[in-house]
């Protein structure tokens, strides 16, 4: 498992550095003599919703987000998608109460805005100057952001938050898989195809970790 993680996340990272140079090339294996970190805080062209800031339950679509090509609505819908994990990840520090869930917290964040950043980079070069096609109609989309409930979260703390907080999350990656699983059958972009499959493998991990601890912590 770590083998594959590292394989993955060395792939992402090169495809990241990919965007700077490439333009539109699908040829993600003419990028590996790139420096990555030039790439890790390009932002999404035309991309200027703060999704950070936003009632994630209450999220609705980009006009006209259905007819933008495939990987231009994955991008920056799954882009929306984690951020919203990585918002929640970040109440962990000041209110749980579990070690487990604490190193959980901060893998998602880490993992997660390293994808996101991949995900602005490539936007940036494949489609610049395009409105944002964030689509809640995608497969996976609406109902994982619809159990999100970050009030609810800040006002609990220790096992109660612990509890709610996994509660939450597991539905919201069981969005991102299925998202996923979908861009692997649709995406025309190489690199999303990678970043889709180190996205399943990963979430579905910690969603099987979650539910034990669920079990554990009733």
């Amino acid at each position: 498992m770590k083998i594959f993680k590292f394989v993955v996340v060395a792939a992402l990272a090169t495809a990241i550095s990919a965007c700077g140079s490439q333009g539109n090339s699908n040829n993600a294996s003419s990028h590996a003599n790139m420096d990555h970190n030039t790439m890790k805080s390009a932002p999404a062209a035309n991309n200027t919703m703060d999704h950070s800031q936003m009632d994630n339950s209450a999220m609705k679509s980009s006009p006209d987000a259905a007819k933008a090509e495939y990987d231009l609505q994955f991008l920056d819908t799954m882009i929306a998608h984690h951020q919203g994990a990585v918002d929640m990840a970040k109440l962990i520090p000041g209110k749980a109460l579990n070690g487990e869930l604490k190193k959980l917290g901060l893998q998602i964040i880490s993992s997660q805005e390293k994808e996101i950043a991949a995900m602005r980079a490539w936007r940036a070069n494949w489609f610049g100057g395009k409105p944002e096609a964030l689509n809640m109609e995608m497969t996976g989309m609406a109902g994982s952001m619809a159990g999100m409930d970050m009030k609810k979260l800040d006002g609990l703390s220790g096992k109660a938050f612990d509890i709610e907080f996994v509660k939450q999350m597991i539905p919201h990656h069981e969005g991102a898989v299925v998202m996923a699983k979908e861009a692997q059958k649709k995406a025309k972009k190489d690199e999303i195809k990678t970043l889709a499959a180190s996205i399943i493998r990963d979430q579905e991990a910690e969603i099987s970790q979650m539910k034990g601890w669920l079990e554990e912590w009733k």
